[in-house]
């Protein structure tokens, strides 16, 4: 079977099969679609492999909230009832594993275990985020939500919004304010700041292993970097890398960052991570946030090791004199 993008797959499932049953059962009933949270294909990275668990013809279905304790129960049995089999070859039954609140596609002769779920768009938010982004969003609120659940909500696809309550939601989420994106920077730059010598100074006393370890970390910090300064909410781990190299700065840094991750010696290991340093460094000063500020690494104190001093880099965000947001970025 030829691989269909789980976002397409959504998106004709609800054009081809549910939409049809709404007007049939439901005629008139104000609802939105959309195919957003969590799964791999709502940030376009899924593959085949993806199929073996919570992947398939699936999506959210939103109503009013006057209307979801009127409609919802019903609407999930008649659509549980009269939904097809099988869509364009995947099972739109999804049934029980071993593990608790995960599901599969699986054929089956009666009613269909559907995964399309029902919800007023607050309480969906809510429910996914921890606040309603359609009453706004305090400071606070921003910073201690994590990026992978800002970008699963904001990725994806609406398919239609009759509601016109969804896209202003997530549109409210787009992007961090200004002032809590310049925060957001700095503090990568001090975790940055943190660890910078000690690429060297495990290597100094023979300890490669824990160089590396910090080489991985720091690597981590910079691609989490790269993503926040192009605007984009760094997704977690499994999918960190596969977002960081479709940057245009994640391109290029890629076989740095990947040569820095395969040295054998710590010096070796430094002179990549120098290199990455300084080239986000320079994307930094491009962004035109702060005052421009010195890229180039530098010794640490009287210490044979070479460090960029990425603290500067946090201080000069948090300093006062700061422009105002470009519209374009990077």
């Amino acid at each position: 079977m030829t691989f269909i993008p789980g976002l397409e797959l959504s998106r004709r499932f609800y054009t081809e099969a549910v939409r049809p049953l709404l007007d049939q059962a439901f005629p008139g009933l104000p609802h939105s679609a959309a195919r957003i949270g969590s799964g791999s294909e709502v940030l376009g990275f899924d593959t085949p492999r993806s199929a073996d668990h919570e992947w398939g013809p699936r999506l959210q279905l939103f109503l009013r909230p006057e209307d979801t304790p009127r409609h919802a129960e019903r609407l999930s049995a008649f659509l549980s009832e009269h939904l097809p089999k099988t869509f364009l070859g995947h099972p739109t039954h999804f049934a029980p594993t071993e593990e608790p609140h995960v599901r599969v596609m699986r054929r089956t002769d009666g009613p269909v275990h559907h995964r399309i779920d029902i919800a007023d768009v607050p309480t969906w938010f809510t429910h996914h985020l921890g606040f309603d982004p359609t009453t706004g969003i305090p400071p606070d609120t921003w910073l201690s939500t994590p990026t992978q659940l800002l970008a699963e909500a904001t990725e994806g696809t609406v398919f239609h919004d009759g509601l016109g309550t969804l896209t202003p939601a997530r549109t409210a989420l787009t992007w961090y304010p200004h002032d809590t994106w310049l925060q957001t920077l700095a503090h990568h730059w001090r975790h940055l700041a943190e660890e910078e010598a000690f690429v060297g100074r495990c290597g100094e006393v023979g300890d490669e292993l824990g160089s590396a370890i910090v080489a991985a970390r720091q690597t981590r910090h910079l691609m989490r970097l790269c993503l926040l300064m192009h605007r984009r909410y760094p997704p977690y781990s499994k999918w960190l890398g596969t977002a960081f190299t479709r940057t245009p700065t994640g391109a290029r840094l890629t076989p740095v960052l990947t040569a820095a991750l395969a040295a054998t010696d710590w010096r070796t290991r430094e002179k990549h991570l120098c290199q990455a340093y300084e080239t986000v460094a320079g994307l930094h000063n491009e962004l035109g946030l702060t005052d421009p500020v010195d890229p180039s690494v530098r010794p640490y104190h009287s210490r044979p090791f070479r460090v960029l001093g990425a603290e500067r880099f946090a201080a000069a965000l948090e300093g006062r004199d700061r422009e105002k947001p470009r519209p374009d970025g990077v």
